[in-house]
């Protein structure tokens, strides 16, 4: 497809970022954010998806998924905190549901970080910054036996520009054994990784406006976490006369605590609205696949065949907290959630400049949910979906070519949605249950082409279909269900190459995404607290997708050779979205700028400085709209510690646009050593 990419890990570490997970930023139109503390997971924009930490957008590093379902924090929770960008070899990215090998949260698209096997010489570097950021990095492979044995280990910490510093300490570690190629060859990787953080949530822009707070500040400064990851996998691949054939398998434990609170008084007037989520879980999974050369009708063809498990062992929490300190329980789960996905997919040359490939996937999904405090929300939930692929190419014809993509994904719900009836926090209140596995469909048409000398462009006009975007509300322990929704864009990409010393890349990305169909529960309550009938409201909370990004745009440039100078500018830049399904509010744009300069030696010592923010821009990082309450608000006064404002309006509190504001100009020296 005209989406498809490859990158390099020398091409993405050329790259100047805030933190490891921006990365991924390489995939155009995609933006890598943060709105609390530097161990919490990224959140992700993409084909005017806001995917909240990983909904929708399927990650893997080294065929370990890293998408978690059934997350105490979200549906997807994807942390990439504990990657070490220079460990990268290889980042293969795909967009839409059109490929039989790709399954869960892979309806936007999939993300393939593939792992190096060994160094040419030994790495130590170290990184020096603003804000109390300190980074020391440690590589290298030595022969043994048949095969190579990689180390790496990371330290680092950063306070950030936060009034109450986010103290983040986070180590990671990697070891690896490999022998032969990633086609031909197997490899064994171990990694372990933990961080513990204070976090700057995003605050009420009335609290800055009012100088009640600075725009650094946090209105809940206990809120933060603390995180680890131990993975081990291994994966075996192999060609043959027949074709090639490739397995890996994997075990991860990782435990999660976050204490966030995102409505400062609205629930709790005295002791606030801090909540803590405890996930802690054990997944395992094996995958296989076998791809045969053939022919079909004297054509040639390629068959594959493969088959995807995994299993998640996982206890959850939701309490109430003051300060991290317990105060009530919410609820508390334990779950087990298995699945299995069976595909299969043949590709055939008709001829030089036509092939296609049709597929065809199915997933069945199975979980046990024991609801320890409140037996009705226990359950068991289990679904089957089948999804259809298929693609064709056509090209080169002078040096273009010309795709098309059409097909069904999915993404699977939280299992805890599946078989809650009963509100957690007032079991009066029925709840219907959410499906256990969601429907997507899409299709997409596209061109790339080098006609230019040096220059690949690339243009994709898609489509994407959602049965529902009923999620898990993490924060709050219960269901919520909206509308289907529709996203239609178009991705123009562009790399140009003009001399061995300079590269330049410039994406646009423009998404119209709306809800389809009338929201007559949201109508009512608009109605509601109007004072209104309903037929006078008509469709007032409109049809627009919250946090859905009409457009996305980057470019960059990268100067030098192996040796000597070398530099680098690059822009993203965030259009306005809806942060409400009316459109009454808004966000800023985003534009930020980051920039390199630096210089090699032959002998393979370097050193570096990134400027983040260049141009100390004063926007945000994330912004919501929503209602909470402060203790400075005049509706505090009126609803505690005497009733008088309306109930309706007490327990809605103030809407306001809620804010995390990009670090400021930000300055990182990097000295490194190879030996």
């Amino acid at each position: 497809m005209a989406s498809q990419i490859t990158v390099s890990g020398e091409d993405l570490n050329a790259r100047p970022v805030t933190r490891a997970g921006e990365v991924l930023e390489v995939v155009p139109g995609l933006i890598v954010t943060q709105h609390s503390g530097e161990g919490k997971a990224n959140q992700y924009f993409l084909r005017g998806y806001n995917l909240d930490h990983g909904t929708d957008l399927a990650i893997y590093v080294d065929d370990v998924p890293v998408n978690m379902r059934t997350h105490a924090h979200g549906q997807g929770y994807a942390d990439l905190n504990w990657l070490i960008p220079e460990t990268i070899s290889a980042m293969d990215v795909r967009k839409g549901p059109y490929f039989a090998d790709e399954g869960d949260f892979s309806s936007v698209g999939s993300v393939h970080l593939g792992l190096t096997d060994r160094t040419v010489k030994g790495l130590a570097q170290m990184t020096a910054g603003s804000f109390g950021y300190r980074r020391l990095l440690g590589m290298d492979s030595v022969k043994l036996g048949d095969g190579s044995l990689l180390i790496a280990g990371e330290a680092g910490t950063y306070n950030g520009p936060w009034d109450n510093p986010d103290n983040a300490r986070k180590l990671n570690g990697l070891v690896r054994y490999s022998q032969g190629t990633a086609t031909d060859g197997v490899s064994v990787t171990g990694m372990a990784y933990a961080n513990k953080w204070n976090s700057t949530d995003q605050v009420p822009q009335r609290a800055i406006t009012s100088g009640a707070l600075g725009r650094f500040s946090a209105e809940d400064p206990s809120d933060g976490g603390n995180t680890n990851r131990f993975a081990l996998s291994a994966r075996v691949a192999q060609s043959d006369d027949r074709g090639s054939w490739k397995a890996n398998a994997y075990v991860v434990k990782s435990e999660l605590d976050l204490f966030n609170n995102f409505t400062y008084f609205l629930s709790n007037p005295v002791l606030g609205d801090q909540f803590h989520q405890h996930d802690d879980r054990l997944m395992a999974g094996a995958n296989i696949a076998r791809t045969l050369n053939g022919s079909f009708a004297g054509l040639p063809m390629q068959t594959t065949f493969g088959l995807q498990s995994r299993y998640d062992a996982i206890d959850l929490a939701l309490t109430d907290t003051f300060q991290r300190s317990f105060l009530a329980n919410i609820r508390s789960d334990k779950v087990g959630e298995g699945s299995v996905g069976l595909y299969a997919q043949a590709m055939v040359h008709w001829t030089d400049w036509l092939r296609t490939t049709v597929g065809w996937r199915g997933d069945y999904y199975a979980a046990d949910v024991t609801s320890l405090f409140n037996a009705n929300n226990s359950g068991h939930a289990n679904a089957a979906i089948g999804s259809p692929k298929f693609t064709l190419a056509l090209g080169p014809f002078n040096k273009t070519e010309f795709f098309l993509g059409a097909g069904y994904g999915m993404h699977s719900n939280d299992a805890r949605g599946a078989t809650t009836t009963e509100d957690p926090v007032d079991p009066t209140t029925k709840l219907t249950p959410s499906p256990l596995l969601v429907r997507t469909k899409g299709a997409e048409v596209g061109l790339r082409s080098r006609i230019i000398p040096g220059l690949d462009t690339s243009l994709s006009i898609f489509i994407l279909d959602q049965d529902s975007e009923i999620v898990f509300n993490g924060d709050a322990g219960d269901t919520s269900a909206s509308r289907p929704s529709r996203r239609y864009g178009f991705e123009w990409t562009n790399h140009y190459r003009p001399r061995s010393w300079i590269d330049i890349d410039a994406d646009l990305a423009v998404t119209h995404a709306r809800f389809l169909g009338y929201d007559s529960d949201q109508a009512a309550v608009y109605a509601s607290l109007a004072g209104v009938p309903e037929a006078q409201i008509g469709n007032a909370p409109g049809n627009y997708i919250p946090n859905a990004p009409a457009m996305v745009a980057s470019a960059g440039i990268t100067l030098g050779e192996k040796t000597g100078w070398f530099g680098g500018l690059r822009w993203r830049y965030l259009t306005s979205s809806p942060l409400t399904e009316d459109n009454a509010f808004r966000s800023q744009p985003t534009s930020i700028f980051n920039g390199r300069l630096g210089y090699r030696v032959d002998n393979g010592w370097r050193i570096q400085l990134d400027v983040l923010n260049l141009f100390n821009s004063k926007t945000n990082q994330i912004t919501y709209a929503y209602g909470s309450l402060l203790k400075t608000d005049s509706l505090y006064s009126l609803c505690y510690p005497a009733q008088i404002a309306p109930a309706a309006m007490c327990r809605n509190g103030v809407m306001d646009y809620v804010l995390h504001p990009v670090e400021p100009l930000m300055f990182r020296v990097t000295i490194t050593g190879q030996f």
